[in-house]
């Protein structure tokens, strides 16, 4: 295992810097950050060549990504536009986003796999039916229409919850938005769950556990339910990243300072400081997060061993 985890943690690095040398040569080299920096009005050459010389965008490109880099590696992330440290800004950003995915997280699993496993062991019935339905609607109606509704009818019309959340952003107040971010994901996660039990239901290790006498509890957690998280697994760990960089409509719809609402913001005014800061630490969840996921298949399948 060590070994594997080492290997790993090798693979890594060349993943971490062909992603975000990517991310670099998309935003410096089809963006302009001297034009977000002067505004609607184009800016003279004088000022044009002292901004560029300020932030060092009067270099090459290699030496730019370099210098980056070798500030990432020291903890900088570079200065924002408006003077502002970036890291100051995922300090307070950063916070938020990963309290709302964790909200989001839990809907996941807890619903989304208990609606997947009732569904996979009564397939065909009504309740089957009626939850695929319900996930196939969940899937076609986009966030932002979901969010504004939900935010209509429990903030505005019933007063059940706040419209919108308050700077601190405490648990209680994220369950609505949470919910809103993982609604796509948990539809996913209930669907690739009942697929995953309704066919290792048929399989010869189920079939022996119950023929042995088991319990059906023991035989549906201990055996089925094991072995078909494997997939769900997987999606989940992929997801983390995406809810927490595709939080975006989220967290302009509930007025929440999180990663998205900076990236937002970043984006809207061509700072580039703030756009590959935010991105670079999103490549890095991603990472680790297939790492643990990996990990978690020899825990859910005891066959799986790594050298």
């Amino acid at each position: 295992m060590g070994r594997y985890v080492i290997r790993r943690l090798l693979q890594m690095i060349p993943v971490f810097a062909g992603a975000t040398l990517l991310i670099f040569l998309m935003v410096n080299v089809m963006g302009d950050p001297v034009a977000g920096l002067c505004g609607e009005r184009a800016c003279d050459p004088a000022t044009a060549a002292r901004l560029k010389a300020e932030f060092g965008l009067d270099q090459p490109v290699w030496k730019q990504y370099l210098t980056y880099m070798g500030n990432v590696l020291t903890g900088d992330f570079g200065t924002a536009f408006n003077g502002q440290e970036v890291t100051e800004l995922m300090g307070t950003a950063f916070p938020v986003t990963v309290r709302l995915t964790l909200v989001a997280i839990l809907f996941e699993v807890v619903i989304g796999i208990a609606l997947g496993v009732v569904t996979g062991l009564r397939r065909g019935r009504p309740a089957d039916t009626g939850v695929l339905v319900a996930t196939l609607v969940v899937i076609s109606v986009p966030t932002f229409v979901t969010g504004l509704l939900l935010q209509l009818l429990l903030g505005v019309k019933w007063g059940w919850t706040d419209p919108s959340v308050s700077s601190e952003a405490a648990f209680g107040e994220l369950v609505v938005p949470g919910l809103v971010l993982a609604s796509v994901s948990l539809a996913y996660v209930t669907r690739l769950t009942r697929t995953s039990i309704a066919e290792n239901r048929r399989s010869d290790y189920v079939r022996t556990a119950v023929a042995k006498g088991l319990p059906r509890r023991r035989v549906v957690t201990r055996h089925l339910l094991r072995n078909s998280l494997i997939p769900v697994v997987t999606f989940i760990g992929t997801d983390i990243g995406a809810l927490m960089g595709g939080a975006i409509v989220t967290e302009r719809i509930f007025n929440i300072h999180g990663v998205g609402y900076q990236l937002y913001q970043g984006i809207l005014r061509q700072n580039t400081q703030t756009v590959v800061g935010f991105v670079t630490v999103l490549v890095l969840v991603f990472l680790v997060a297939n790492l643990v996921v990996d990990l978690l298949y020899a825990v859910l399948d005891p066959r799986i061993r790594y050298a």
